[in-house]
């Protein structure tokens, strides 16, 4: 009697290890791709209704405005400080609803910045919720006053300068430099164009590519920033 009892014993307990290894084998392919898991955070709170899917979560419907309207309300509630927030509620243009919101935000004791972002995929008819942890990068401002003009060379050999004198986009592409990630490797990757862009007082190389991140070399150092649209359209710089 004692020996059937220990083999059903042993029985269960395989069955329990066997559960115990599929339940992690599911939980790991389906956050394989995500940096940081919601759900294993109590300061974290998930939009009732999102489906995680590997790397982002997903939810039927064009309910990025809910999710945004539910972090910006939520997040603040359990400690967490936005350090930067950009929608498509800041735009006129209808047409762009669908870009949806990008938010970073910070917390003490949490190591690193949580990202918080979402888009409406109008070909499957649903939303795309992303959470990401990244490290905390530091960007030092290179330029303090603000110049009548700046003068833009397209290329390094440019004797002559395409000469900007409008305040409100210097204004605008002193902000993007100056937020630009400061880069503390050695060595700078290789672009295919160079131009740059004289504020008086300060010459900044701009190194850049097709699609490629894009690197502003000056005296003060080196810094990163995305390939934003924003910046060619400003400067009159080819992409």
């Amino acid at each position: 009697m004692s020996k059937k009892i220990w083999l059903i014993y042993g029985f269960l307990a395989i069955l329990i290890v066997a559960g115990w290894f599929t339940y992690q084998k599911i939980t790991d392919d389906t956050y394989e791709g995500m940096s940081i898991i919601p759900e294993q955070h109590k300061d974290i709170p998930l939009f009732e209704g999102l489906k995680s899917t590997r790397s982002h979560y997903v939810i039927k419907g064009n309910r990025w405005e809910d999710i945004y309207n539910f972090y910006m309300n939520k997040l603040p509630k359990l400690g967490w400080k936005v350090e930067y927030e950009q929608s498509a509620l800041d735009d006129n243009n209808n047409e762009n609803d669908w870009s949806g919101f990008d938010s970073r935000w910070r917390k003490e004791g949490f190591d690193g910045e949580l990202w918080i972002s979402a888009s409406y995929n109008q070909y499957d008819e649903e939303t795309e919720v992303l959470f990401d942890k990244t490290p905390i990068y530091k960007s030092t401002s290179w330029i303090e006053d603000l110049p009548d003009n700046i003068c833009i060379y397209e290329t390094l050999k440019d004797e002559k300068c395409f000469e900007l004198n409008e305040k409100s986009k210097i204004k605008e592409i002193k902000s993007l430099i100056n937020k630009a990630i400061d880069w503390d490797k050695e060595e700078l990757p290789q672009r295919e164009k160079t131009s740059v862009i004289d504020f008086g007082n300060l010459e900044i190389k701009v190194h850049y590519g097709r699609d490629k991140e894009i690197y502003f070399q000056s005296e003060k150092g080196i810094k990163i920033m995305k390939p934003e649209s924003e910046f060619f359209e400003l400067t009159n710089l080819p992409q």
